[in-house]
């Protein structure tokens, strides 16, 4: 279970959490697409962008789960706080908070992928899609 974080924590932590801004440790989208070939070496995926953009297309093996709904859905993320998570959005503005919220609730080893989507298709990688 997910242990949420203690109810005294400040409240610009509890309203802002969200806000796209600082930086986060980030891994460049040529990085990822080698570590995502070697099986021992795959991280846990975490798309944060809407559904609609997800069904466009995603990461193979990501987990959609909306920054909207994010902080109220932590005990439905059954990730391995011991394992690397990326977090993924469009540009790398979503995924900053996401970050931070992930290691707020124990998350040992969380990145963002460099970039975002727009980058990760610049490069050509692959993607899948959930259009009909």
């Amino acid at each position: 279970m997910i242990k949420t974080p203690s109810s005294s924590e400040s409240f610009s932590k509890k309203i802002f959490w969200w806000l796209p801004f600082g930086s986060v440790p980030e891994i460049l989208p040529s990085e990822l697409a080698e570590k995502l070939q070697n099986p021992a070496l795959c991280p846990q995926l975490l798309d944060v962008r809407t559904h609609k953009e997800w069904q466009k297309g995603h990461l193979p093996g990501a987990v959609s789960l909306p920054i909207t709904v994010l902080r109220s859905k932590m005990d439905t993320l059954t990730f391995d706080k011991e394992q690397p998570v990326i977090a993924i959005c469009l540009s790398a503005h979503r995924s900053i908070p996401a970050v931070r919220l992930l290691r707020r609730y124990g998350f040992q080893n969380v990145t963002q992928l460099a970039g975002g989507m727009i980058a990760w298709r610049r490069h050509g990688l692959p993607e899948q899609t959930e259009e009909k």
